[in-house]
């Protein structure tokens, strides 16, 4: 009796186990489902309404043509080729310097070494420091520093000690190296091991290695930095606030733009900059997630 209450005890107990398991997996599936839909659903309002309530005030001449009256006519111009300044200044700081140090702290340094743990603790603390900071670091270090040196040692009036969109750039990228970094040796550490044992073994060394065999299969992950990096500046105000201004380099961005007009209580000019902004956004961004699956290809047919 004992020995076929324990067969039917393990015969029985999967199939209770295996009606649980389905139980969980469609609850899993439709909370899952029910989440993204209402991700999607939020994004699809806030466009339209951010794209609806400004297509009204959008035109050739209000993105073309500077601001007038205290920003109270007129376009956009300046600042949308600010903006652009701003990123791509950005982006050819941040990563190069982001790629690099996720490639010594991946390839070259020794993970249990106390530099090795400093310098990572340090990239942790820097992704929690609010914007601000980061702006008043720039205020105080690139401009009355670096600027007002520059200044001095040309003989020069106030030109490079004040703000610009070069200092908010730099700002800017300080803010997003942590993203760079992890995000890049976070791809470092997706590509096989044996990719590099292989190219070791033909004779090539350790930085060959990386150059050919590594960093071709890092692209789609360095503009997955790249676009994390754009979101948060397009956007940010905080960090710029006290660096973006006139000379030598272009003056207004959209943030700015932005938050003058709803000081204004000019809500219908704001929201049409915000278009403008979630358009381009959109445009580059589907730009940069065509050129990560170009590159996927591309490594998939050199494999």
């Amino acid at each position: 009796m004992a020995a076929t209450f324990s067969a039917i005890r393990r015969v029985q107990l999967p199939l209770i186990g295996g009606r649980r398991v389905a139980w969980a997996e469609v609850l899993l599936t439709g909370l899952s489902g029910f989440a993204t839909f209402l991700i999607v659903a939020t994004v699809a309002v806030i466009v339209f309404e951010i794209v609806a309530g400004g297509a009204g005030v959008i035109s050739w001449d209000f993105l073309t043509k500077p601001p007038a009256d205290g920003l109270r006519a007129g376009g956009i111009g300046p600042a949308i080729f600010g903006t652009v300044a701003l990123v791509l200044l950005m982006v050819i700081a941040v990563i190069p310097f982001g790629a690099m140090a996720a490639i010594y702290l991946h390839e070259y340094a020794r993970p249990r070494s106390r530099w090795t743990k400093a310098v990572r603790f340090a990239v942790s603390n820097l992704a929690g420091v609010p914007s601000i900071v980061f702006g008043l670091f720039g205020l105080g270090f690139f401009i009355q520093f670096v600027g007002v040196g520059m200044d001095r040692a040309m003989g020069l009036d106030v030109t490079w000690g004040q703000p610009c969109i070069l200092w908010a750039a730099l700002t800017l990228a300080l803010l997003n190296l942590p993203v760079v970094i992890v995000t890049t040796e976070e791809a470092l550490s997706s590509v096989p091991q044996h990719y590099r044992e292989a190219s070791l073994a033909l004779g090539a060394t350790r930085w060959q290695t990386i150059w050919r065999v590594v960093l071709p299969t890092l692209l789609p992950a360095i503009l997955t930095g790249f676009a994390l990096a754009f979101a948060r500046a397009v956007g940010e105000y905080g960090s710029v606030i006290f660096i973006a201004g006139n000379l030598p380099m272009i003056s207004e961005i959209t943030p700015l733009i932005i938050i003058t007009k709803l000081e204004q209580y000019d809500y219908v000019g704001a929201t049409a900059v915000a278009a403008v902004m979630l358009i381009f956004s959109f445009i580059l961004l589907l730009l940069i997630n065509a050129l990560q699956a170009w590159t996927r290809r591309s490594s998939r047919r050199l494999a």
